[in-house]
């Protein structure tokens, strides 16, 4: 999808630029697969503040997305192509043979009328599902599972994609975005395809009001505050670190913790590529 300029009638549309939705449905989705959500401010059970900045914000109800794509071998149809205020990727609404409905993650290249289907083996066309196992090395996926029924969770915001690289003993290797390469297990479920809305990182909201549309509140910078509100207030910083109010070290510190998982990455994100 493109992305749309506006004329400067206002100074916020000066330096506006969204992705222009035109071709997106321009109704409600579907009620039956929707389900209401409540607002948390930002707050948990105790009712602190866990998360800062959170609050007010449009309402907005939950769209119930298949992301473990085990309805196998029904051939469905797109229907519509839809907007979704949860997440940054557009959606499906695809109708199957047997009449059900369901919302996939919409890829691109994906448009009404289309079909797609799951199976353990299938056409490798944009909004198929299979196991990584049937899937020819080279293939671009995406919402892929890390563990066998649990549903996707690699790659699903919008323009994200991986890559199967290989497959040995088992387990498929994927090339993130990031650079990182990982293994999963073969039998895992992956859609081909990239996510869509690839131009989502390059809007520009123009406005401070767009961000409390969201449910974000205006950002205080620690530099700004005293020094008994935060480690960095004061006149100047005086070369500190970035930290939370509570002395956590805020960018560029380490904060992976399960060792456990460490096997399955052959090649951290963070490793400079050389050549």
């Amino acid at each position: 999808m493109a992305l749309k300029t506006f004329n400067p009638v206002t100074p916020s549309l000066r330096g506006t630029v969204l992705v222009d939705k035109s071709a997106l449905w321009k109704g409600g989705p579907v009620k039956a697969l929707t389900k209401g959500q409540s607002k948390t401010g930002g707050r948990n059970a105790q009712g602190r503040t866990t998360s800062r900045f959170r609050g007010g914000g449009h309402k907005k109800s939950y769209r119930q997305i298949d992301f473990k794509r085990r309805k196998w071998d029904a051939v469905g149809t797109v229907e519509r192509i839809e907007y979704d205020p949860n997440r940054s990727a557009h959606i499906a609404l695809v109708k199957y043979e047997d009449g059900e409905l369901a919302y996939i993650l919409a890829p691109q290249r994906l448009g009404v009328g289309d079909s797609v289907v799951a199976g353990e083996r299938v056409d490798v066309k944009p909004g198929n599902a299979m196991p990584l196992s049937s899937m020819p090395i080279g293939t671009i996926v995406y919402n892929v599972e890390m563990r066998a029924g649990r549903g996707g969770q690699i790659a699903r915001s919008a323009g994200t994609f991986a890559q199967l690289v290989g497959r040995d003993q088992g387990y498929a290797i994927l090339r993130l975005s990031s650079g990182e390469q990982r293994t999963v297990r073969a039998e895992c479920m992956a859609s081909v395809g990239a996510v869509s809305n690839p131009d989502h990182s390059n809007q520009k909201i123009g406005k401070a009001g767009r961000n409390r549309w969201k449910g974000w509140r205006p950002h205080v910078r620690g530099e700004v505050m005293n020094p008994v509100d935060h480690p960095l207030g004061g006149r100047t910083r005086g070369g500190r670190h970035p930290k939370s109010p509570w002395g956590k070290p805020a960018k560029g510190a380490k904060t992976r913790t399960n060792k456990a998982t460490q096997k399955y990455i052959l090649r951290s994100r963070h490793v400079k590529k050389k050549g």
